[in-house]
């Protein structure tokens, strides 16, 4: 044993913890992989992740949920009209076209009605089964992929002279 003080001893070479390492690396891109897996929905939604998202998912066998935007939903043709022969009845006839850069689940539609002077005199919203009469053949649109709706209406009072399509 040396009588040389502790920090004048030279220190014992390193041992090489190649293993350790190794054993870092893959926690760390298992943990890199949880963390894109609880999070993919909110990433799914972002345009710029959506590809990666997607391919991912693919490969992994995990779901990404359907993409959402009400806003990319072209309304191309629209009309409310009175239902000859059913006095009270309006006909609400559209034409929409998902123009998404990807398949789209139906919107919600809201339809609003109003006199001469703005007011609105009834609105409510029309999930998909309510404007098709029953559930989509389909459970998305796809881009690009237009689509005919058609339903009745009970009219909400005389002086309806206005009508405003939204998407939900």
């Amino acid at each position: 044993m040396s009588s040389d003080p502790s920090f004048l001893r030279k220190p014992a070479p390193a041992r090489r913890r190649v293993g350790e390492w190794i054993a870092l690396v893959v926690l760390g891109l298992l943990l890199a992989v949880q963390l894109f897996l609880a999070q993919r929905a909110q990433l799914a939604a972002d345009a710029r992740w959506r590809p990666l998202v997607q391919a991912i998912c693919d490969v992994a066998g995990c779901s990404v949920p359907a993409w959402r935007e009400p806003g990319a939903f072209a309304m191309l043709a629209r009309d409310v009209i009175a239902v000859p022969g059913r006095p009270g009845v309006l006909r609400v006839q559209a034409s929409i076209r998902n123009d998404a850069r990807w398949p789209q689940p139906w919107p919600a539609l809201r339809l609003s009605l109003a006199d001469a002077s703005g007011r609105v005199l009834g609105a409510r919203r029309f999930a998909p089964t309510d404007y098709l009469g029953r559930a989509p053949g389909t459970a998305t649109l796809a881009p690009g992929q237009a689509a005919q709706l058609a339903f009745d209406i009970a009219e909400p009072g005389a002086g309806v002279v206005a009508f405003d399509f939204r998407f939900e």
